[in-house]
């Protein structure tokens, strides 16, 4: 090796174990604060396996290890798997919803260890490929000192963490040394990408397009106008249900299929839905009680139906962009015709939203108004469809 290249590996494995040092400071600073976090429902299962390693065993090895944070990163995942091959893949991920979505794309599903827990974690992959924003320095350190090709796909960088971004550009130019590749979803990300030190970025659009979404169990829609609000997020449940209650009287025979994001508040929203109903005079239901969707409002109860219930939806109202969450997915709902109205807070989702034709956009306060007009509007159109042809085309060499 030559002497200045000696150097510079030199550099770079200074960092690292420095880098790994300040990470353990960290873990053995939080410990209290994690060991209480882990007896709650939501992260009983995630954080003994990321930070304690139960029942988290290494992947096996020489596979096509794809990493996604959570539920809708995850299910975007299943074109790329069922082109290069199931039996091929392996699939890691942060949350619990992102977990359980995995088992139904691959076989082999772990959750991603906390950073200085993957020294003794990785084995070597062929590739690693990670989804959009899940920059950590140590997974794409080691991955590639352990023979793995690394690509970030479907990479973004929102308006609104653009800031943070650029405030830790030494950082991420030091977590782009170890990305070969980068697929970007447009030029604004590519910009930033390059701009924070990523090489060979190439624009493929957002992969998210490109899964057409199946339905896994047929329901007969309801009789009347079928409203669901999906994913929907802690302060935007009431909004909705008033606003559902108002627009109601001019339509009597319409339904509210209310549909929280996280399973753990399904008991607070349906306090928050009954106190509604029993004030407007509605018909509540539990969908896990009933089985039924002809109630005024009905709280879906259980995950994985979304798409089942875009079938059988006229409007949407997609949820986490009334909050300032960032907006969910609105492609999965093109297929079925629905209406689509959304939140104005959609920072995370701009690049789908401007291929999207016909969605509409309200606050909270005008969202009765809304849902007239979407009840009077066209179906929402796609402008285009992506392509995986160079996401595949760079996973060639090395499959």
């Amino acid at each position: 090796m030559k002497p200045r290249k000696k150097k510079r590996a030199l550099k770079r494995n200074l960092f690292a174990a420095l880098y790994t040092l300040f990470a353990w400071g960290l873990y053995l600073l939080f410990i209290p604060i994690i060991v209480v976090l882990s007896f709650k429902k939501k992260y009983k299962e995630s954080i003994p396996a990321r930070f304690f390693l139960k029942n988290n065993p290494p992947l096996p090895e020489n596979r096509i290890w794809f990493h996604a944070c959570s539920f809708g990163e995850t299910r975007a995942l299943k074109p790329l798997v069922e082109s290069i091959g199931k039996e091929r893949s392996v699939l890691t991920t942060t949350t619990q919803t992102g977990f359980y979505e995995a088992g139904k794309i691959v076989e082999e599903v772990r959750y991603l260890p906390f950073e200085p827990l993957l020294w003794v974690w990785v084995r070597p992959q062929k590739i690693l490929a990670v989804m959009e924003a899940e920059l950590w320095f140590l997974l794409f350190y080691l991955a590639k000192k352990r023979g793995a090709k690394t690509m970030l796909i479907n990479a973004r960088i929102s308006d609104r963490s653009w800031k943070s971004y650029r405030r830790f550009r030494w950082l991420y130019a030091k977590i782009f040394d170890y990305i070969d590749e980068v697929y970007a979803q447009s030029d604004i990300d590519r910009r930033r990408l390059e701009l924070l030190g990523a090489k060979s970025v190439v624009v493929t659009g957002n992969i998210k397009l490109a899964q057409i979404p199946e339905v896994t169990k047929r329901y007969p829609k309801p009789s009347g106008i079928v409203v669901t609000a999906a994913s929907t997020h802690e302060g935007e449940e009431e909004g909705i249900l008033h606003s559902f209650s108002e627009w109601k009287r001019a339509h009597p025979d319409a339904k509210l299929l209310l549909v929280p994001r996280h399973p753990e508040r399904f008991d607070k929203v349906y306090a928050i839905a009954e106190t509604v109903a029993r004030k407007e005079g509605l018909d509540l239901a539990r969908w896990s009680r009933t089985g039924s969707l002809e109630a005024d409002i009905v709280l879906i109860d259980a995950m994985g139906e979304l798409i089942n219930l875009y079938a059988v939806s006229d409007i949407v109202v997609l949820g986490g962009a009334f909050a300032r969450i960032g907006g969910h997915n609105p492609v999965e709902l093109l297929p079925f015709g629905c209406r689509l109205v959304s939140g104005r807070h959609i920072f995370n989702q701009k690049a789908i939203f401007s291929q999207i034709e016909g969605a509409l956009f309200c606050d909270l306060d005008d969202l009765a108004q809304t849902l007239e007009k979407a009840f009077h509007a066209e179906p929402p159109k796609l402008k285009e469809r992506v392509t995986l042809e160079p996401i595949l085309k760079g996973m060639a060499d090395v499959v």
